[in-house]
């Protein structure tokens, strides 16, 4: 098993500066488009759904928006400022998966339909910019 995964591991070493690009590269990508799909604003859908008043609905959009470009935008600066940006993201879009958990997602609480859903990957995903910011 060793010989496997040491040939395995050299064969994948020139793309590993890549496997944080695809977490991060997905995470805001679907940032941007939720946020973008609430758009134009107010989000009439999160108003009459959730009783938002305009300006929380306009808030919620405009941070999943921002959200996603700055998890993006963090990973081109490989300092500290790179990683305070990727960590603020990240617990902006952490916090706003905790809110939709609690408010839209009640219902999920440990069943299958969370662990299946793409919420909580997001969450993870963000957890984990929180956690490690631009380090590997």
């Amino acid at each position: 098993m060793n010989f496997i995964d040491n040939m395995m591991s050299n064969f994948f070493k020139p793309l590993r500066f890549l496997s944080s690009w695809f977490l991060r590269f997905g995470l805001g990508l679907a940032f941007i488009i939720h946020g973008y799909g609430k758009f134009p604003l107010p989000p009439e859908s999160l108003m009459k759904y959730f009783g938002f008043s305009e300006l929380l609905a306009s808030f919620v959009a405009i941070s999943e928006l921002t959200a996603g470009f700055l998890i993006i935008f963090g990973g081109f600066f490989n300092n500290s400022f790179g990683s305070v940006v990727t960590r603020f993201a990240a617990l902006i879009i952490v916090i706003i998966m905790v809110f939709a958990f609690v408010i839209a997602h009640q219902d999920w609480f440990i069943t299958t339909k969370l662990f299946t859903s793409e919420q909580i990957f997001l969450f993870w995903i963000g957890l984990y910019f929180v956690i490690n910011g631009n380090k590997n």
